[in-house]
């Protein structure tokens, strides 16, 4: 259990967040009042108080709020918790959808201290159900919820798609799949091959946004700029070839120059990224192969299941 310290909002972008005693937490919003609100997934920001405390134990005179937070909360260690974590405040819930964030360019404190924590402990959250919350409300971790679907991320490579000189069709082709198996999509992207991008997006959503599954489409032929198997091997912690080793026994079935292409599929930390073909028939060629697989796969990766031998 947690206890609110702090709630802070600002109603301005680009303002400093200041104090309030209560705030009202609305669904599709975040905090009512607060600027950074919005339907997205970072509708709410969290700071545990513990690591405020040891910041300001090296000599930062940080006031709450000074991090960009909106709730300071003494108790938990949140970003050891994993994305999806739910919290209740009063009636309110709220349910964690991001850990830390990419800082584009450094605050006023990092300027000063040479660090900031909230990039790496600052964590994100969307509103579930309403409600008024005040300081020194206790925040409860609820269990975790055993229906919960695997969550993915669906990554299309195009220079010509990127740039707005070719529709995207495999992407929505992907997102049909992984909804019809019960899926839920996170994100969609739609990016230059550009060899720098992939990798950071790909560690992103692996690391902060804790994707289950991520599929790219495109960018894994000869031509030149075709950089996505190398992109997601640079970012791997584990290999996991079986899955586009099938992708190609299978593909050979239907097409020989199958044996052209380049995809790759591993393992950061607890998602699975596994590349397509940038075709739409190709993509839904490749997701008739091995999708059915992927859920059980996934579960053993999460933890959710146990091995997968057969007797």
């Amino acid at each position: 259990m947690g206890i609110i310290r702090g709630i802070c909002i600002s109603e301005r972008r680009g303002t400093r967040k200041m104090e309030v005693p209560e705030a009202k937490l609305k669904i599709n919003w975040g905090i009512e009042g607060d600027a950074h609100g919005g339907n997205w997934h970072r509708q709410v920001s969290l700071l545990s108080l513990e690591k405020i405390e040891e910041f300001r134990k090296k000599g930062a005179d940080v006031d709450f709020g000074a991090f960009g937070e909106n709730l300071i909360v003494e108790g938990f260690d949140f970003s050891s918790l994993p994305v999806g974590s739910r919290f209740r405040i009063g009636d309110a819930e709220l349910e964690m959808t991001q850990i830390g964030k990419e800082c584009h360019s450094h605050c006023a404190i990092y300027q000063t201290m040479g660090d900031c924590i909230m990039p790496r402990e600052g964590v994100f959250a969307e509103v579930r159900k309403p409600g008024c919350i005040r300081v020194n409300d206790e925040v409860i971790l609820l269990p975790e919820d055993p229906d919960r679907p695997l969550t993915a991320a669906v990554v299309t490579l195009s220079d010509k798609g990127a740039a707005g000189q070719r529709e995207d069709k495999s992407g929505p082709v992907i997102v049909e799949e992984l909804q019809k198996a019960g899926y839920k999509i996170i994100e969609t992207l739609l990016l230059p091959d550009d060899m720098e991008t992939i990798k950071d997006q790909l560690i992103r959503l692996s690391d902060q946004r804790q994707v289950n599954l991520i599929l790219t489409t495109g960018g894994t032929g000869f031509s030149e700029r075709d950089c996505t198997p190398e992109a997601t091997l640079a970012v791997a912690t584990r290999n996991a070839p079986g899955i586009a080793e099938a992708i190609r026994a299978g593909s050979m079935e239907i097409t020989r120059r199958a044996m052209l292409s380049r995809e790759a599929s591993v393992i950061r930390h607890k998602t699975l990224i596994v590349n397509l073909p940038g075709s739409p028939k190709a993509v839904k060629e490749c997701l008739d192969i091995v999708l059915d697989q992927l859920d059980h796969g996934i579960r053993i990766l999460t933890g959710r299941d146990g091995e997968c031998a057969r007797k």
